[in-house]
């Protein structure tokens, strides 16, 4: 039998001892955290706070037309996106176009100061692109202790959607002037007050508002059944960005959308769509398997949006309103389809967080990240 040398063991022993002390230092390393772990856990805390506190991401942005994502989703559930929710900057100015839930918080983590909201604009009245307004009529009126309610741009209709809103959350507003007192929450400052449009025309778009350069233009587009249903156009300072809202094709759209640097049109890919069908029958859910054979007759396949920038000549193509979920980025090949080949400019799958940049007198948009 052959015994190991010395040197063997003693080498033995050297590997042992270093492994016995990583594990000690394991060990005490876990009970430190054990024992500590809730001031560790509010040293961390406090600097995720000071970080985003105050943190206003429109401060460094150069003079032009920016456009934050605040929610790129549908009402099929999505993880990873928001209700329909985009912010645009003009200058000193700030709107948003539609609301959908979880828009308000998404536009906050952002660093988005959502007290400078000057308005918001609804392109039509399906739940998910208003379900969020309670939220940010909420947040806008306590973030800058506003004295006048939340603007509300939209088509004949809007009255009731706001009127409604203000009922709901009355209550609510009385508790928080009677809690936080008058000057954090005004009691004028609650709510929404409704900013009707008269329908527009087929290429006959109407002017909403035009201040300080930034004109805005509502169009009509074809979402029907549901009627009325707009998209919107913003220019500022030679910069232009258009808004479909939801839409099949519509010559409407490609006319008010013509020359603009940037289209942000919604978009269903049928093919995926009708995994969900399928699926939904398969497990017995008959109703909701019908609602995803309807959606496909009134929204725009990803070709048709592409269609439709081309038509329009814009320099570039933001998809939005992603039907059906897409959670990961590998998948975006099969949403698109073939997009590419009807469109030359660039096509991009958008996400929450996402901001795109036109600055004023340049020709140039830059994409970069809020979250």
């Amino acid at each position: 039998m052959k015994y190991p040398s010395a040197k063997k063991v003693g080498g033995m022993r050297g590997h042992w001892k270093w492994l016995s002390a990583i594990v000690l230092i394991g060990l005490a390393a876990t009970f430190l955290v054990h024992a500590f772990q809730a001031r560790i856990a509010t040293a961390i805390l406090a600097h995720m706070v000071e970080a985003r506190i105050g943190h206003d991401s429109t401060a460094a942005l150069p003079d032009g037309l920016h456009v934050a994502l605040c929610g790129t989703g549908s009402p099929l559930p999505d993880p990873t996106r928001a209700g329909p929710c985009s912010v645009v900057i003009a200058g000193k100015h700030m709107f948003v176009v539609d609301i959908g839930e979880g828009g308000a918080r998404k536009i906050m983590a952002m660093g988005l100061p959502i007290g400078r909201v000057e308005g918001l604009l609804l392109t039509h009245f399906h739940s998910d692109h208003v379900d969020g307004i309670g939220p940010l009529m909420l947040q806008r009126w306590i973030g800058r202790a506003a004295t006048a309610p939340l603007p509300v741009h939209g088509p004949p209709g809007v009255e009731a959607v706001v009127a409604g809103f203000d009922a709901a959350y009355a209550t609510d507003a009385g508790y928080r002037t009677a809690h936080h007192g008058v000057r954090i929450a005004p009691p004028g400052g609650a709510g929404g007050v409704a900013m009707p449009f008269a329908l527009p025309q087929p290429n006959a778009p109407v002017v909403v508002l035009a201040r300080d350069g930034v004109r805005i233009i509502a169009f009509r587009v074809d979402h029907g059944p549901v009627r009325p249903a707009v998209g919107y156009r913003f220019d500022y300072k030679g910069r232009s960005v258009v808004f479909s809202g939801d839409t099949k094709p519509s010559a409407s759209l490609a006319a008010a959308a013509k020359g603009a640097d940037l289209l942000v049109h919604e978009a269903l890919q049928p093919r995926l769509v009708g995994l969900l069908t399928t699926t939904l029958d398969r497990h017995g859910q008959p109703n909701t398997a019908q609602i995803t054979r309807d959606i496909l007759n009134y929204h725009s396949t990803p070709e048709q949006a592409a269609d439709m920038a081309k038509a329009a000549g814009v320099k570039q193509l933001l998809l939005n309103h992603i039907v059906p979920p897409i959670p990961l980025r590998f998948a975006y090949p099969a949403f698109l389809g073939d997009a590419a080949q009807h469109f030359a400019g660039p096509i991009i799958v958008g996400e929450d967080g996402m901001l795109f940049s036109l600055p004023a007198g340049a020709t140039t948009i830059m994409q970069s990240r809020l979250q």
